[in-house]
């Protein structure tokens, strides 16, 4: 029986079949959607893909999906299916790539996806965006990078809201689990790039949403995170997804009439309202 509630695999049996199931939908989308492959960067795996909905891009909402794999697997073509559920509400979708670790540090993601939002921001225009109209999502390592998009650091971030997916928000308990021997995290990494530890845009409205099968540790970070982001005075909405699991969240996430899907859609028009 597995005992570590980080290790995915061990409590989804059917991991290996819906990560089968989501590249083969992505497969699906890649063929099917208008799409451009566009570098934000000049370094390792900095490229996205832009998909456009169907009839005339002009001043189109946008919306920038980071894909998960505890920042050690997966690429943004394992994700394109999430561009389904974007572009079926008129919006232009964003699926980002990024390095994986342990070859390049948690610095250098938060930095990627730092980057290729300020891609967008500056250039989604000439594919027929509105940048004032700009929400994010991400799941899972995805969600903890997409937190980085509506930093405080900057005074105004651009993003106006935020879907959280299973994600990990306090990166001190990772260092006991089973990742800590596959990417290291170290302990400035940890004071750095713990989003619990920092503060956001309150002008962004956040949606926390977790899995009801996920393990403890993923409902106890969802829950922190959002009373941290309701004590900086962001409005925040909690999504409890019955009957899905770490896995089967993020799969829903393409298809519109599932829960998530439905939040997905929402996120999308609530920017859409700027």
């Amino acid at each position: 029986m597995e005992t570590d509630p980080f290790r995915i695999r061990g409590h989804v049996s059917d991991f290996d079949a819906i990560v089968s199931e989501i590249r083969a939908k992505s497969a699906s989308t890649r063929a099917r959607l208008a799409m451009r492959e566009i570098s934000y960067g000049n370094g390792a795996g900095e490229t996205l893909d832009v998909f456009y909905p169907d009839g005339p891009a002009n001043r189109r909402p946008v919306h920038m999906f980071i894909h998960g794999g505890y920042w050690r697997m997966f690429s943004k073509r394992d994700y394109s299916f999430v561009a389904e559920t974007i572009t079926g509400t008129g919006a232009i979708a964003v699926i980002v790539d990024y390095a994986l670790m342990p070859h390049f540090r948690m610095e250098v993601l938060v930095g990627q996806v730092r980057r290729a939002k300020q891609w967008v921001l500056a250039h989604i225009a000439g594919h027929g965006g509105d940048a004032s109209r700009f929400s994010v999502s991400g799941h899972s390592a995805g969600a903890h990078l997409a937190t980085f998009l509506f930093h405080r650091q900057e005074a105004f971030s651009g993003v106006s809201a935020a879907l959280l997916l299973g994600g990990l928000y306090d990166l001190k308990p990772l260092q006991s689990s089973f990742l800590q021997s596959e990417i290291a995290i170290t302990d400035t990494e940890v004071a750095d790039f713990s989003p619990i530890l920092h503060s956001f845009d309150e002008s962004c409205r956040a949606t926390i949403a977790v899995g009801a099968e996920e393990t403890p540790p993923f409902h106890n970070q969802a829950e922190a995170f959002s009373s941290h982001l309701q004590q900086q005075g962001l409005l925040v909405t909690n999504e409890r997804l019955e009957g899905s699991n770490h896995m089967s969240s993020v799969r829903d996430l393409g298809l519109p009439g599932t829960a998530i899907g439905r939040i997905l859609s929402e996120t999308i028009a609530y920017a859409h309202r700027g």
